[in-house]
């Protein structure tokens, strides 16, 4: 389906939101909340969802605010002086929580911390984030859930879980990390229903590096990943290839691959099947200050994914000063402008056309790196945390005024009733 247009890189995010149709005014600031974060996946699993989940949860608390985090994933009960209940329930593969005593006992943590607001993070399987959600609003608590993925093929199951569960009446601030990962949802939703974006968050000063000196004939590019298929590493390999074949003379090339994933076995024996093995080094999964290390001594950051509901890799690039090569129709389009902080391609032999153009111009490489380090992101911790606090108002207030019609009815652990008035949080059992 098609995405709406991106916002200007130089827009604050906080203006890409919606105006919310029903006018609820937001609720008093001047005191900090207690927030329950809560989520299928935490720290110490490594991943996108995983590890903005675990700042912003210090960031909120490092601005004056409580937080206390809710997960099936085991590890330790404090993390960066922020308490994490690790719930010992049954999981699924890929660590995923079924049972609907899982979603009971989620809102008896969030009853039993009396929390002022919760916040729900989920990907596209997370019954966590949204049988979770409609439990807490059925008991009356402030609820936002945020999406962090685009729905993308997942969108038609979604449509018909609103048409049964209703899921778009209930008394939720609904809300992505991304106006590209928010379309969706509005359509569903339609137009009375606003869907906020809250971008994730990054701290500009931790990702500026100082660039190792370098031979201008050879170019470095790097790419952070999860080798797994939706990532399409594969791609980027036979994008390379092409590069490779089309360098002007007394022009080399080095591809750095940053992650692990069930692809890597694959991209080895595509790499040696095709004399790549002196061009793209795997180097597995690094640290954040190994990452910052590698970045120094690139040109070039590579984002080949077209399911990009974000792209949290290639924003700590483009802070780092790389330029950014990505598709045009991801949620990186959001702080990267075509020519500005990078170049953004329609296709996979557009990728290789913009590609080249970096390669073989090293004023332009110069240019964007340039730009991209005296011009700071927009989604600095700082902004992100204040646009997450007007948020959560927004839903304290949203919920005090019963705002939110009631399902016909439902089946299932988020079965559904309906509320006497027709308003205020909508039934949910599980």
């Amino acid at each position: 389906m098609a995405c709406s247009e991106p916002a200007s890189p130089d827009q604050n995010p906080a203006d890409q939101n919606h105006a919310d149709p029903t006018e609820v005014d937001p609720a008093p600031s001047g005191r900090p909340l207690k927030i329950g974060l809560v989520s299928d996946c935490y720290v110490p699993r490594l991943g996108g969802i995983e590890m903005q989940v675990h700042d912003l949860a210090r960031n909120l608390q490092l601005a004056g605010h409580e937080v206390v985090v809710i997960t099936p994933t085991p590890g330790p009960e404090i993390v960066d002086g922020v308490r994490v209940h690790r719930m010992d329930v049954p999981l699924l593969p890929f660590d995923i929580p079924f049972a609907p005593s899982t979603f009971r006992l989620v809102s008896e943590l969030l009853a039993r911390e009396q929390v002022d607001v919760a916040h729900f993070a989920g990907g596209i399987a997370s019954p966590l984030a949204f049988i979770g959600a409609a439990n807490a609003q059925a008991a009356g608590i402030p609820t936002v859930i945020t999406t962090h993925c685009l729905w993308s093929y997942a969108t038609p199951i979604f449509d018909l879980l609103d048409r049964g569960f209703h899921w778009s009446d209930w008394p939720v601030v609904l809300s992505s990390v991304s106006d590209v990962a928010a379309a969706p949802i509005r359509k569903i939703a339609g137009p009375g229903v606003a869907v906020e974006v809250l971008p994730n968050g990054i701290d500009n000063d931790a990702w500026r590096v100082t660039p190792v000196p370098r031979d201008l004939d050879h170019v470095t590019l790097v790419s952070v990943m999860r080798l797994a298929p939706r990532k399409r590493p594969r791609h980027l390999l036979k994008m390379i290839r092409q590069v490779r074949e089309q360098l002007p003379a007394g022009r080399t090339i080095e591809l750095v691959i940053i992650g692990e994933g069930p692809e890597r076995a694959s991209l080895e024996k595509y790499m040696a099947r095709h004399d790549l093995t002196g061009v793209v080094r795997l180097v597995g999964r690094l640290t954040r200050d190994e990452i910052r290390e590698q970045f120094s001594r690139a040109d070039v950051f590579v984002a080949p994914a077209n399911l990009e509901s974000f792209g949290i890799a290639a924003l700590e690039a483009r802070c780092a000063g790389l330029p950014v090569v990505a598709k045009a129709r991801t949620g990186i389009r959001e702080f990267v402008a075509n020519g500005q902080e990078g170049l953004l391609a329609q296709s996979d032999r557009d990728m290789v056309t913009q590609l080249l153009r970096l390669v073989r111009d090293p004023e332009l490489r110069q240019t964007i790196s340039a730009h991209n380090r005296a011009v700071p992101s927009r989604v600095d911790w700082h902004e992100v945390v204040g646009m997450n606090v007007t948020t959560y108002q927004r839903a304290i207030a949203l919920m005090a005024a019963g705002t939110g019609a009631a399902p016909t009815g439902a089946t299932g652990t988020a079965a559904a009733g309906t509320a006497g008035s027709g308003s205020g949080p909508i039934a949910a059992t599980g």
